[in-house]
């Protein structure tokens, strides 16, 4: 058997995080009243918990609306110190998980450093790599037959020299968590390739985005590999992606290399309030969760009868497949014509063939298994 090809990128012109068109843009092109669009692309929540507006109503705010909030956000690390099972001296808070991935490149991905990451997964990795004029090591993941796991003996083999190598599990935009024990596996490897090319191991970014939706979180292998960096949010199961709360759990040692690149008062007063009872209130989260996996079952199998096919998942997304990239241009332009925008893959990406959709709530998951229906003829090769 041949090996799995490693691409190699080294530094070029940057290019940006692309997002799907606004409301105000999908509703000027397609004519659709914006009220009427649903977002299928951003993997939010369609409403915030109740949780929200109760702290909001409470009224008690850390400091003050014309103030800064503490510097330490200490509140808001000990609610979180409490729920991920830290100490506060292994947490640092930034504006979203995007702030703590930007914060672990500068720190730890020096320009024209080397960056691994399996591919597809979350774009911002390349973004952020591609900043520090880094050259990205990029390993394609398995088959989808294999559930998109990575391909764990390239990625030792790319990530020797490597500064920094970029992990996502459950990965978006697959859906799917790594099988048991496998990072654990990888990292136990990256410890012996390196000790026996007498080098420092590269910092493992653990991206834990959607870590709520599985039975267990990896955080505890800050404690087996010392270069470990785990990555949470309040935006995906805490259904706050508008607050901009998220979180690095490490050693305290690797907390603190990561803190002089963290700007002060990134995040609100308002959020590390909300943040705060988010992560006091259990129920709240759990009763959000047990709601998009019901819809998640729900979404999938009625997009499947309609003819889509559906992948396994355990987000709150659902990855469809439609055979050829145009099949996919061609479905996600009837479903913009209806204002239902889904996350959508450039020509040149792995997955461009695909499309990416958002578990909302029950009647706009409605809408879109009634639009698979009405254009599954409109789009028929």
């Amino acid at each position: 058997m041949s090996p799995t090809p490693v691409t190699f990128t080294p530094p070029a012109p940057l290019t940006a995080y692309e997002w799907e068109a606004t409301n105000e843009e999908v509703a000027r092109r397609y004519g659709v009243p914006i009220e009427r669009i649903a977002r299928f692309d951003l993997n939010t929540s369609p409403s915030a918990p109740d949780v929200a507006e109760r702290a909001l109503a409470a009224g008690r705010l850390e400091t003050g609306l014309s103030e800064y909030p503490p510097s330490d956000y200490r509140l808001l690390v000990e609610a979180a110190a409490a729920r991920y099972g830290a100490s506060p001296d292994e947490l640092l808070v930034g504006a979203g998980a995007d702030e703590i991935l930007d914060i672990v490149t500068k720190a730890f991905l020096p320009a024209g450093g080397t960056a691994v990451l399996p591919s597809p997964t979350y774009a911002m990795y390349r973004v952020l790599s591609e900043q520090r004029r880094a050259t990205v090591r990029s390993v394609p993941r398995l088959s989808a037959s294999a559930g998109y796991a990575f391909d764990a003996p390239a990625i030792r083999e790319s990530a020797q020299g490597a500064d920094l190598v970029w992990l996502c599990s459950p990965n978006n935009p697959t859906g799917l968590a790594e099988p048991p024990g496998a990072i654990a596996r990888l990292l136990e490897g990256l410890l012996v390739d390196a000790a026996a090319a007498g080098a420092q191991p590269a910092l493992v970014v653990l991206d834990e985005a959607y870590a709520e939706f599985v039975p267990e979180s990896l955080l505890d292998l800050r404690r087996a590999y010392p270069r470990f960096v785990a990555v949470r949010t309040l935006s995906k199961a805490y259904g706050l992606a508008g607050l901009r709360v998220g979180f690095a759990v490490a050693s305290p040692a690797t907390i603190a290399e990561l803190a002089p690149y963290r700007p002060p008062g990134s995040v609100s007063v308002v959020s590390v309030t909300i943040g705060t009872a988010a992560l006091l209130d259990a129920e709240a989260t759990k009763t959000n969760l047990e709601r998009v996996v019901r819809e998640r079952a729900r979404l999938a199998a009625g997009l499947a009868a309609a003819g889509w096919s559906i992948g396994p998942s355990v987000t709150n997304f659902l990855l469809a497949g439609f055979g050829t990239p145009e099949r996919a241009a061609a479905v996600a332009e009837a479903l913009l014509r209806r204002g239902l925008v889904p996350r959508t893959f450039g020509p040149r990406q792995a997955l461009s063939d695909h499309l990416r959709l958002t578990v909302r709530d029950a009647a706009e998951n409605e809408r879109l298994i009634d639009a698979a229906r009405e254009i599954r003829g409109e789009t028929t090769a």
